[in-house]
């Protein structure tokens, strides 16, 4: 009995050892969160957040186009807005300061934050919309040629095997 009892505590601590990685990682330190979302805003990541919801604002601002009687109170209306908007963006740079936190280390988070911060980092996140940008146009055209690739190399394997491919 008490070799079960002492069996059942050292597989319980065992446990709990095993397990309070994944406890901290669910509740991050304080100083933890902070520097994942100083990861977040200096990867550039929350920009696109800003990308989404600048045109909202603007296409509210646009109504006033075809009425433009309207156009002070919504100009206010937006005005007004534009704190509340903060906020939810706010959400969203928790959400990915949650995101970063739960799957990488504190010490890994400084070392991205400080390169973030270094030269060829700040460079880097400046360029990366234009070269973004660029991958995706050429991430189209891509995309095409290998569908292209595909359906003639598929049609003519299974020509070989006596089959047509439309």
């Amino acid at each position: 009995m008490i070799r079960s009892a002492s069996r059942l505590a050292a597989t319980t601590v065992a446990l709990f050892m095993l397990a309070s990685p994944v406890f901290a990682q669910a509740q991050p330190t304080p100083s933890h969160l902070a520097l994942a979302r100083e990861v977040a805003i200096g990867s550039g990541m929350t920009r696109s957040f800003d990308a989404m919801t600048e045109p909202l604002l603007g296409q509210l601002q646009q109504m006033n186009v075809t009425r433009p009687e309207v156009k002070q109170d919504l100009d206010q209306v937006v005005a007004m807005l534009r704190p509340e908007i903060e906020q939810q963006k706010e959400k969203m740079v928790e959400a990915a300061s949650k995101a970063f936190a739960s799957r990488l280390t504190e010490a890994e988070l400084k070392e991205i934050a400080a390169f973030y911060k270094s030269p060829a980092g700040v460079k880097y996140v400046q360029t990366q919309p234009v070269i973004l940008d660029e991958i995706v146009r050429e991430l189209a055209t891509w995309t095409q040629n290998v569908a292209e690739y595909v359906m003639i190399r598929a049609r003519a394997e299974m020509g070989k095997r006596g089959h047509q491919l439309n």
